[in-house]
C-alpha cells in the first residue's frame, strides 16, 4: 500500500502519541514543530527535547521550523489578557496552522493536520475551521481530525506514562500559564 505523506503540526510529545497511533497505518507522517507560543525558552527546549526522544525512539521524521517569539508576540499583542479559548487562542491556533500548511504545500505533502485537538482544552472545530480555510486549492488536503474523541486524551495519558513522557501543565503560552 503507498501511503500519502502527512504533515503533522505537532505540539509535544504526548499530544502527539494518539495521533502516531491512529494514523501511522495510513500516513507515512512528518512530524513539524512549530510553537513559537511556547515560553519561555526553557519550556520549549525541554518539549523539543521530549519530542525528540519520541520521534528517534519511533523512526518518525522531525521538522524544526524557526522560533520566531517575536512575530507570535506582535499578533497577539492586544489579547494578553483574554481567557484561555479566547481571541488569542484562536490567533495563535492560525499562526501555527498557516505556517505548517505552507511548508506543506512548499514540500510536497498530500495533507496537513494537527495534533492540537487532542487537548480537551482546545476547541477542535475551530481549530478544523482553521485548516480549512487555508486548503486554499487542491493542491493539499487538510485531515480534519478530532482526536480527542474516542478517549483520545486519555489514551494520551496512558500512552505518556508508558514511554515516561514529560507532560506540562499549561499549553505553552505565557499567559496561560499557572503560577
Amino acid at each position: 500500500m503507498n501511503k500519502k505523506n502527512l504533515l503533522l503540526h505537532t505540539c509535544c510529545a504526548p499530544c502527539v502519541t494518539v495521533p502516531v497511533e491512529r494514523l501511522r497505518m495510513e500516513y507515512e507522517i512528518t512530524c513539524f514543530f512549530y510553537n513559537p507560543n511556547i515560553q519561555p525558552q526553557e519550556e520549549y527546549d525541554k518539549r523539543l527535547a521530549e519530542l525528540r526522544n519520541f520521534t528517534d525512539q519511533f523512526k518518525i521524521s522531525l521538522i524544526i521550523a524557526e522560533y520566531d517569539v517575536d512575530r507570535w508576540m506582535a499578533l497577539i499583542q492586544g489579547f494578553e489578557n483574554e481567557p484561555e479559548q479566547g481571541k488569542r487562542c484562536k490567533i495563535c491556533f492560525a499562526m501555527r496552522l498557516e505556517k505548517t500548511a505552507a511548508f506543506a504545500r512548499e514540500n510536497g505533502f498530500s495533507c496537513f493536520t494537527t495534533t492540537l485537538t487532542l487537548s480537551p482544552h482546545k476547541d477542535s472545530n475551530l481549530i478544523n475551521q482553521i485548516g480549512i480555510a487555508l486548503r486554499q486549492d487542491d493542491t493539499i488536503h487538510f485531515l480534519q481530525e478530532n482526536f480527542k474523541k474516542k478517549d483520545g486524551y486519555k489514551r494520551s495519558l496512558e500512552l505518556s506514562k508508558d514511554y515516561n513522557l514529560y507532560r506540562q501543565n499549561y499549553c505553552g503560552c505565557i499567559f496561560s500559564r499557572k503560577l
